[in-house]
Parts: C-alpha cells; structure tokens; sequence
C-alpha cells in the first residue's frame, strides 16, 4: 500500500518545481515604515499597517492598561464565560463608525465572513461573488452549502446575467464582493452593484478589510467613498490592517446583528478577543476619528509613489511589465512569469526594500505588491523607486 504520508513531500516538490514555495520572514522591532530584518534594515513596504498605528504609544498603553484590568486571555466564548463591556464598546464603535445600527465583533476577519455567509444563506440559496475576492471570501460561499457562481472581475454585465438565468430558481441570494481588493489594490463599482441587487432582489456583503480607517472622510471605507452610506448592505471588515489590532466584525441592521449571535458558528464557538486586541482596536478608532492628517498623509504618499511607478515601469510595458490600476495605498507591478518575480523580489530586498512578491495560486498572474504607509517620507519611495529601476535594468 505504500505510506499514506507520502504525497507530502511529493505535494512540496511540485510547490517547488513551479516557483509557488513560500515561508515566513521574521522582523524585528516595532512596527514601523523601517524594520530589522536578519539585523539589516529595511524599507517596510508590505505592511497592512496603513496608519502607522500598530506601534503607537497610545495603543501599546490601552493594551497594557486592559490586560491589567481583565488578563490576557477572555476564557471563553461570548455566549458562556468570555464577554466583557470592553467587547460591546468596541462594537458600538464599531458600528458608530460604519454609521450602522450595530456591530458584531469575530476573532479574526476569516472567521467573519466564514460567519456571515454560512449564516445568512444555506442550500436553498445562491450567492455570487467576484472572481477577485479575498480566500476567505470564497471559503465562506462554499461552506455557506448555498450555490455559488463567480463572475469577471468588476464585470457587471457578467453579474447581471448570471442573475437573470439563475435568481428566480432560489430562495435567497447575496452578491459577495471586496471593497478594496487586496492584490490589485481597486475598488469594486458598489453603486452598480446595489443598484443590480435592488433589480434581483439581492442582499450585498462588502468585505471592507483594506478600506476600514482608509478611505472616506471619516476613514469609515470604501462604503462611505463610494457615497453608499446608509445602503442596504452587510459591511465586514478586520481589525487587524488600519486599525492595528486582530479580529473582524460584521456591521448592519440590528437585526441581522441578534441573528449572527445566535445563528453564527464561527462566533458562537470561538473564544473571544482577547481584552487586549480589544482594547487596541478601540485606541485605533479613537486615533481614526482624532487624526485625520494620517489619512491625508496616507494618501499623498500613494500618490507620491503610484506617479513615481508609473514612470519607472513604463519603459517595460512591451516585455509584458505594468502597473495594474488602483485608487488605494496598495499598488502592484505585473511582472511576466513566477521567475522573473522572485528575482526582482529577491533584488529589492538585496537594496534594503521590503515589498511582496506575490504568485500564483494566491493571484493569477505573477506580481510586486507594495503598500504605503502613512508615516513612510518621499525619502522612502525614492529609495523603493531606485532599487526597482535599478533591478529591471538587471533583467537585460
């Protein structure tokens, strides 16, 4: 019969042979635009820390205050020993925020949308979602056993014909889509969408993760962006990328709220967040609300680097090299085959540049992602701009 654990390393090996191995690289010291690397510095451009706030001095302090008061674990699930005031703060916050009636916090945003979805429908439904959408996205439309179709990336048209053949043969139906995709770094056409659902009789579940503290006047997401405030829809997010924390949150009517507590798998079976996730994640909406020159600073950066990129990789468009569209702190470079990643990859590293070199199966096609921070200086994106070019003038 041979060993059953065999087609491990064989699995491995081909993870290898196509260029698709990956494993973690430890950093050092506080988060921040420069971090320690194998005791070299780097430029930090790979972070989700758009803000800045993970190593603030007001978080680490709220933190330390709320292990003090409540310890370092919460003991349980909310519904038996593990709920605390600090946990309904933190959603009324939340919900403040997101100008919604109420808000749900998970301990993870995979867990969020692996709760929302598989709550909300079931095997008589269908759900339909954006070929982009994050992993978790797509976990829980499969999970949710509801049917579930993808259409083209931002392709309405796409949508709209998957509804009209498909709709009427089901009981309930949701469109799943990402604010701010995170490996593209564009916006989804919310107002389309809601517009498409109103026509199918759809409900809308928007995964704010990237937007969260980000975009808006208030830094409450995309939703408030893209003028949709006050919409018919369900808004997921973490508390893990702006707002320097870990966890997730579903916020929307307060009905659905009462629903997910008592129909949710993935909260009612989980732990809490600790006390001090919690109280980090409410310093960072007080510093959202307080600081909005973060926001602006965040934007003048993107905007200082993404002018800056085009530049430099518009010499390389005929060998298959450009610059995907975005309007958000993320901003990613195709690069032509998995190889040719790497080593670019490898190269801005070499120059003291941190940034992502991201392969398949995690996105289609082969590509550099780098994401701003807000306290990142022209400095910083001068310094990522020379390495790149620098590194592309290798590949002749």
């Amino acid at each position: 019969m041979g060993n059953p654990y065999g087609w491990i390393e064989r699995s491995l090996a081909t993870i290898h042979q196509a260029n698709w191995y990956r494993s973690p690289q430890a950093l050092d010291g506080l988060p921040g635009p420069v971090m320690m690397m194998d005791g070299e510095a780097v430029l930090n451009f790979a972070s989700n820390d758009y803000l800045g706030l993970a190593g603030s001095r007001e978080l680490i302090t709220m933190t330390t205050a709320a292990v003090e008061q409540w310890g370092t674990g919460s003991t349980g699930s909310r519904l038996i020993t593990g709920h605390r005031d600090i946990h309904r703060t933190l959603e009324r916050e939340i919900a403040a925020l997101k100008n919604t009636e109420d808000a749900v916090v998970y301990s993870s945003g995979y867990a969020a949308n692996i709760g929302v979805l598989s709550a909300i429908v079931g095997p008589k439904d269908l759900l339909v979602g954006d070929a982009y959408n994050h992993s978790s996205l797509m976990s829980g439309c499969k999970l949710s056993g509801a049917g579930f179709q993808q259409y083209d990336h931002g392709n309405m048209t796409a949508l709209r014909d998957i509804l009209m053949g498909q709709r009427s043969q089901f009981r309930r139906c949701a469109i799943v889509t990402d604010s701010v995709f995170s490996m593209d770094g564009d916006l989804c056409p919310l107002k389309e969408i809601l517009a498409i659902a109103e026509e199918f009789e759809a409900m809308v579940v928007i995964d704010e993760a990237h937007a969260t503290g980000v975009l808006g006047s208030t830094g409450a997401g995309a939703v408030e962006f893209l003028e949709c405030t006050g919409k018919p829809l369900i808004q997921v997010g973490t508390l893990s990328k702006a707002l320097a924390s870990l966890g997730g949150y579903v916020a929307g009517s307060a009905a659905l709220v009462d629903f997910l507590r008592n129909r949710s798998a993935s909260w009612i079976y989980s732990t809490a967040l600790s006390p001090a996730d919690t109280a980090a994640a409410l310093a960072a909406i007080d510093r959202v609300k307080a600081e909005p020159e973060r926001r602006e600073s965040l934007l003048n950066m993107s905007n200082y680097l993404r002018d800056g990129l085009r530049r430099v990789v518009a010499p390389w468009g005929d060998r298959g090299f450009r610059l995907l569209p975005s309007d958000t702190p993320i901003m990613c470079m195709q690069v032509p085959d998995t190889a040719t990643v790497l080593t670019l990859g490898e190269q801005l590293r070499s120059g003291g540049i941190l940034a992502g070199a991201i392969r398949p199966p995690t996105v289609p096609t082969s590509r550099l992602r780098f994401t701003v921070r807000a306290d990142h200086s022209q400095a910083h994106c001068d310094a990522v701009l020379e390495v790149l070019e620098k590194s592309l003038g290798i590949l002749n």
